[in-house]
C-alpha cells in the first residue's frame, strides 16, 4: 500500500496520471465465481437453443463489455461530474480515445460492408430535433441522480451496487412512459438524420478525419483545462502484476476505453448495428405492461420491428441478451477481484436512484438513446445527434450538480486529494 499512500499524499501532478496502482487486493470469491460461471453456460447454451448462435455470441460480447467496465469502473456520469464540477479531464480524455479508436474501425466496416453474418452494416444515425435537445438534457440530470447511465447502471448492478436495482426499475419505468410519449415527440421540428459521411465530398475517409481532428481538438483543450485547474485526479484502483491483472486486478482508463471500443466494433460486425442498451429496457417494461392488460402495441414507438419484439421471447432480442451479458460479465468480474458486496441503500440515495432512473428512461426514449446508443455509438457513426446528445447530457450534469447534494450525495471539490 506504499505506493499508493505516496502517490496521494503528493502534491506534484506528474504529466501522465495512473489510473490503477499495485496494492493489496481482496480475496476471491470463489463461490460467487463458480455461480457466475454456471450461470453465464447455462444461459449462453439456452440463448443459442432459443435463438441462434449469433445471439449466443452477442452474449459473450456482453459479457466481455462488463468485465471492461467493471474493471476500469470505466464512467460517464463521472466523467461529466468530474469535467464540470472540478475540471478533472482524465475520464473525457478516455471518451476521446475510446470514440476515435471506434470511429476508425466502424469507417472500415462501413466503407468495405464487412461483416460476420451477412448482415449490412448499419449505423446509429438519427434525426436532431427538440425531443432530442430536452431527452439528452433531461438524461444528462438523471444519470447524476442516479449516479450511473445504463451502462453504468448495468454494470454496477452486476458489481453489487444496491441502489441499481431501484435504478434500472425506475430506469424501465420511465422508458415506458417515454415509449407511450414517444409519438407526440416525434411530431415536433427536426431536422433530418445526418451523419458527417453523407456530407457531399467527405464519404467515410473525409467524415473519419474530420472527426479525429475535433477528439484532437477536444483532447488538447482537456490538457489546458487541466494546467490551469489543476484539479484532483481520479483515486487509482488497485491492480496487481503480469497475467493475473486480466481477471484480478483493475484496469487503466486507456486500456478499458480500446477495449470497449473493439467490442463496439464486433458488435456492428456481428447485429449489423451497433452497440445500444435502452431500446431493451422499453421492451421489458413493454412485456411487463402487457402482462397486466395494457395493450402498448398501439403506442407508436411499437410500430413496427418494436412491436414485433413484443411477441417473441427476450432471449431473440439482441440487445436484452447484450444488458444479460453486461451484467453477469461485471458480477463475474467483481467476484475474481473479491469486491461483490452489496449494502444497504440510504433514504436519500433512494429517492435520488429513482427519479434518476425515470428521468434517464424518459430521456433516453426522445434522444434515440443513451450514454451508449447516442453518445458513443452514434458519434462513432459519424451521427450530428450523437454531438448534440454529447452537449446537452453536460449542460443536464452542470444543473444536476447543484440539486444531487439535497439527496445526500457529494461532488467533487477543487480541495480534495482525490475525485
Amino acid at each position: 500500500m506504499e505506493q499508493t499512500e505516496s502517490y496521494l499524499s503528493s502534491n506534484k501532478q506528474p504529466a501522465f496520471q495512473p489510473t490503477t496502482v499495485v496494492a493489496k487486493l481482496q480475496p476471491m470469491q470463489r463461490t460467487y465465481v463458480f455461480l457466475g460461471g454456471l450461470a453465464a453456460v447455462i444461459l449462453f447454451f439456452l440463448i443459442v437453443k432459443v435463438a441462434n448462435w449469433t445471439q449466443g455470441s452477442l452474449f459473450i460480447i456482453g459479457l466481455a463489455l462488463g468485465g471492461a467496465l467493471l474493471y476500469a469502473r470505466f464512467g460517464f456520469t463521472s466523467a461529466f461530474r468530474r469535467l464540470v464540477s472540478v475540471g478533472n479531464v482524465q475520464g473525457l480524455q478516455a471518451h476521446m480515445l475510446m470514440l476515435a479508436v471506434a470511429s476508425v474501425l466502424f469507417a472500415i466496416i462501413f466503407s468495405t460492408g464487412f461483416s460476420f453474418t451477412g448482415v449490412e452494416p448499419t449505423g446509429n444515425v438519427s434525426p436532431v430535433g427538440i425531443s432530442i435537445l430536452v431527452g439528452a438534457f433531461l438524461f444528462g440530470i438523471g444519470m447524476q441522480f442516479g449516479n450511473g447511465c445504463a451502462s453504468g447502471t448495468l454494470y454496477s448492478l452486476g458489481g453489487g451496487s444496491s441502489s441499481m436495482i431501484l435504478t434500472l426499475i425506475s430506469f424501465i419505468a420511465g422508458s415506458v412512459l417515454g415509449a407511450y410519449h414517444f409519438a407526440f415527440w416525434m411530431g415536433l421540428p427536426s431536422l433530418p438524420p445526418l451523419s458527417l459521411n453523407q456530407v457531399p465530398g467527405l464519404g467515410f475517409f473525409g467524415a473519419l478525419v474530420i472527426q479525429l481532428g475535433l477528439f484532437a481538438l477536444i483532447y488538447w483543450i482537456t490538457v489546458q483545462i487541466a494546467k490551469k485547474k489543476k484539479p484532483p485526479m481520479m483515486k487509482p484502483l488497485p491492480t496487481t502484476v503480469g497475467w493475473k491483472k486480466v481477471l484480478r486486478g483493475s484496469w487503466p482508463l486507456f486500456t478499458a476505453a480500446i477495449v470497449l471500443a473493439l467490442l463496439n466494433a464486433l458488435t456492428l460486425a456481428v447485429k449489423g448495428s451497433p452497440w445500444g442498451i435502452t431500446s431493451a429496457f422499453a421492451l421489458w417494461g413493454g412485456k411487463a405492461m402487457m402482462a397486466t392488460g395494457v395493450d402498448v402495441s398501439t403506442w407508436g414507438y411499437f410500430d413496427g420491428k418494436n412491436g414485433e419484439a413484443l411477441t417473441k421471447s427476450v432471449l431473440t432480442d439482441a440487445t436484452s441478451v447484450m444488458n444479460f451479458g453486461i451484467i453477469l460479465g461485471a458480477f463475474l468480474s467483481a467476484s475474481f477481484q473479491g469486491t461483490f458486496k452489496p449494502g444497504k441503500i440510504k433514504p436519500g440515495i433512494a429517492g435520488a436512484s429513482i427519479i434518476g432512473g425515470l428521468l434517464m428512461g424518459y430521456g433516453a426514449r426522445l434522444a434515440f438513446g443513451c450514454n451508449i446508443g447516442a453518445y458513443f455509438s452514434g458519434i462513432a457513426s459519424f451521427s450530428l445527434h450523437g454531438w448534440v446528445w454529447a452537449v446537452m447530457a453536460m449542460l443536464g450534469t452542470y444543473l444536476a450538480l447543484f440539486v444531487r447534494p439535497m439527496f445526500g450525495l457529494k461532488n467533487p471539490k477543487s480541495t480534495d486529494s482525490i475525485c
